[in-house]
């Protein structure tokens, strides 16, 4: 296994563009299944979950060409609706192939999911509006087995408005018999991404990043090619690892490629804590200033606090003035992170679902280990400004959602070696 060695006490100073977001990339990569003919796509991040998401297609019978960063995907003779346990297992999205090969062909065997070991994901409200559209679900031997006529459109309302679920209906509510609505549907800057690439394909959608969205279901055979290359939206997760990166290390870092609208509750809290943000259309920069103070978050679905920025938000917090308290409420084993961190000098009380961070005057360097994607950002930060060396061992975690990390905090200042394991 691959890890990194990472100098400390770096200042970060420069310009970083992030990658196009995975959590956007995955669910539209899938969604070429509902296409009877070629979709290209521009800038599609080298990432580990990239590439699985690719080869589950190519599982399936999709023709997959790569040219440099781009990708074509072929989806006009795939004959084959399982997807398989090897493929599956590794990453929680593939089971977004379901709606889209559901709704197409009538038919789908897709294996339960696995993917980050932050808790428990349970995939019932994808099959609970699968239902509603007209499936037949049944759940043998580790895979689900749906089955239809042509999906028929309802109205559902999640009991919690689950990304991957909404992303799921969405894609099945597409070639849909009338109207779908999706209440309580989530509102993440992704959501809004898979709606316009929908809608690129003739999908006349209504509210896609509201709470309420409306599908016009179509017949396969009236999905138009637009022949546009699509692209896909800069990475706010990303973003944010890098600005608090910078923030950390009392550098100032100029974060471009993506909309800081979609970063608004983390800009905020940053504010709040002392943070000078300099904030463009399509970038955000931080500047030097005095020593940041503690506060008080608890994460929450879009548009509040991102699950996905908690990690990164407590390596920030372990060494501000003061103490800080971070609530999770939306994954409950996802302070993993806390006892690698707690190897490098920070003081991190769990209680719960919340954990008290103390202040500290600085970290040290140590040897420690990458739990899940997110955690594994925040040990990384936290090496990046520790005393010493740090040796950051499993990064495959960090592989699966941070194209070329190690190559763009070098860019950066940081004094970053990969040992290829």
């Amino acid at each position: 296994m691959d890890k990194l060695i990472i100098q400390g006490s770096c200042k970060l100073q420069g310009t970083v563009k992030v990658s196009s977001a995975k959590n956007a990339t995955l669910p539209i990569l899938v969604a070429a299944l509902l296409c009877p003919y070629p979709v290209k796509f521009e800038s599609v991040p080298d990432l580990l979950d990239v590439t699985t998401i690719l080869k589950l297609l190519q599982s399936l019978g999709v023709k997959v060409t790569k040219d440099g960063d781009g990708v074509v995907i072929d989806a006009t003779t795939l004959e084959n609706q399982h997807a398989d346990y090897t493929l599956v297992k590794t990453m929680r999205a593939s089971v977004l192939v379901l709606g889209p090969l559901l709704a197409r062909f009538g038919i789908a065997s897709v294996s339960l999911p696995g993917g980050c070991a932050i808790g428990t994901r349970p995939v019932d409200i994808h099959l609970m509006g699968m239902e509603k559209l007209g499936g037949e679900i049944q759940i043998e031997n580790g895979y689900i087995k749906a089955k239809s006529g042509r999906l028929q459109g309802t109205t559902i309302t999640l009991p919690f408005p689950s990304v991957g679920a909404t992303e799921n209906l969405m894609m099945a509510a597409a070639l849909a018999e009338g109207v779908t609505i999706i209440e309580n549907a989530a509102m993440e800057p992704e959501i809004d991404d898979l709606g316009d690439f929908l809608a690129e394909q003739g999908i006349q959608i209504e509210g896609a990043g509201t709470s309420r969205i409306t599908i016009h279901g179509k017949k396969v055979n009236e999905l138009k090619s637009s022949n546009k290359t699509y692209h896909i939206i800069g990475d706010r997760i990303e973003a944010a690892t890098y600005i608090i990166g910078g923030l950390m290390s009392e550098g100032e870092v100029k974060v471009t490629g993506f909309n800081p609208k979609h970063l608004g509750f983390v800009l905020e809290t940053l504010t709040k804590m002392g943070a000078d943000l300099e904030i463009g259309t399509d970038y955000v920069k931080t500047k030097i200033s005095k020593r940041l103070k503690g506060v008080a978050i608890e994460t929450a679905p879009y548009p509040g606090f991102p699950t996905d920025v908690q990690a990164q938000m407590m390596a920030l917090m372990s060494i501000v003035d003061g103490n800080s308290i971070v609530s999770e409420t939306i994954f409950e084993n996802r302070f993993m992170h806390v006892p690698e961190m707690g190897r490098m000098g920070a003081k991190v009380n769990i209680k719960g679902n919340s954990a008290l961070v103390e202040g500290v005057e600085g970290l040290s360097g140590a040897p420690v280990m990458c739990t899940d994607l997110r955690a594994s950002a925040a040990l990384v930060l936290c090496a990046l400004v520790a005393k010493g060396e740090s040796e950051i061992q499993r990064v495959y975690h960090l592989d699966r959602g941070y194209e070329k990390i190690d190559e763009k905090l070098t860019g950066l200042g940081a004094k970053i070696q990969r040992v290829k394991g």
